[in-house]
């Protein structure tokens, strides 16, 4: 394994999936700026999703083409330039533009990341490669909300000093990825460019289960600001991001030993107890509880569903590793956008407390069913 260019790579996904939430701690207090409710926030947020669609369906064969390093550059040039304009311009409107340019970057990341990284560390085995890949990306969904709740607590702000800082690591991961060696690619050979994604035999129980997992985290996200900005905590929501994406990173050596369907069993075990916990401690302002269950959740979304799925995905692939990744995580950021906004709308409608427990029913009503389905393949 060429662990140095791993490394490198690793970082620079890190880069790429800090921007994703850096705005998310002040997402309300934009909101309030603009005078504007949770159903607006959510649709800013779920802009996110109209950038990733249209390249996980139209341009998977993009990486066959022109080799995924510049795909990954030009994945950091347009998260440097998304929070750049949110630094300049705060607002509803601009966070809605920049999460439409993250989603085109985050979808290039994802359709030229799995099978650019298993180049990388070598040898049949996915899960090497996919342990780098959730890894990272984990880390990075979680450290750019931190980071901003940081600052935010020493200082409120709509344009905190998270973001500048942002453009200096974006500028560093740009060299850390100009440096690593290009994919070798036959440029003599016209892949088609319109290669829709693909969900091989056996692999539609796993891409339905980090639809269920990232339907979790974006509620967290994107709403659960606004929960606690009625105890006057909202600052302290990007570590609640922290702890729901990053801190699966903890969990993943012990995925890793697991088969993928017995890893995404015990993650849907596990995420609507921790969501239960996330609500209690939102709704009662209990921080504690609340960043435990966050924790219990990121075991669940980022340790056993996202590395056993990706895994059990990639295995199933037989050979079109592009196609079966962008079909994962086309039905991952499904599920990180269009349950949000219907929460959103249910809060507008019913309140947090009412929005919050039907989201919590249909979640175990779904986990239970998938488990069954996945039991069969243990």
């Amino acid at each position: 394994m060429r662990s140095p260019a791993a490394w490198q790579l690793a970082i620079a996904l890190c880069v790429i999936t800090s921007a994703v939430n850096l705005q998310a701690p002040y997402y309300a207090a934009l909101a309030a700026h603009d005078g504007l409710g949770h159903t607006a926030t959510t649709l800013a947020f779920a802009t996110y999703v109209l950038g990733i669609l249209p390249v996980l369906i139209m341009f998977g064969g993009l990486p066959e083409r022109t080799g995924p390093r510049p795909l990954i550059l030009a994945a950091l040039c347009l998260c440097a330039t998304a929070t750049a304009l949110t630094w300049i311009a705060p607002g509803i409107i601009s966070l809605a533009i920049a999460r439409l340019v993250l989603g085109v970057a985050a979808a290039l990341t994802s359709i030229a990341t799995p099978g650019w990284m298993l180049t990388i560390v070598g040898g049949r085995d996915s899960r090497q490669a996919t342990t780098w890949v959730t890894a990272s990306t984990s880390l990075g969904f979680g450290l750019g909300a931190a980071l901003t709740s940081l600052c935010l607590l020493r200082a409120p702000s709509l344009a905190p000093p998270s973001l500048p800082g942002y453009l200096v690591a974006a500028l560093l991961a740009l060299l850390l990825v100009v440096c690593l060696a290009p994919q070798r690619h036959d440029s003599s050979t016209r892949s088609r460019l319109l290669r829709l994604p693909a969900f091989p035999p056996g692999s539609l129980p796993f891409s339905l289960a980090i639809l269920l997992a990232w339907a979790s985290v974006g509620l967290v996200i994107a709403l659960f600001p606004a929960t606690l900005e009625g105890h006057g905590l909202s600052a302290w929501s990007g570590f609640a991001t922290l702890g729901i994406c990053s801190g699966g990173v903890l969990f993943q050596p012990l995925a890793r030993r697991m088969s993928a369907a017995a890893a995404v069993r015990l993650g849907l075990l596990i995420l609507p107890l921790a969501y239960a916990l996330l609500v209690w401690g939102a709704l009662t302002a209990s921080l504690l509880v609340m960043l435990a269950g966050a924790l219990a959740a990121s075991s669940a979304c980022y340790g056993f569903i996202y590395l056993g799925g990706l895994s059990g995905v990639l295995d199933a692939a037989d050979g079109q590793h592009s196609r079966a990744s962008a079909g994962f995580f086309l039905m991952a950021y499904l599920g990180f956008s269009l349950p949000v906004v219907i929460t959103g709308r249910l809060m507008d409608a019913l309140g947090h407390g009412p929005a919050l427990l039907i989201f919590g029913g249909v979640l175990l009503s779904a986990t239970l069913l998938l488990r069954r389905r996945l039991a069969h393949r243990l």
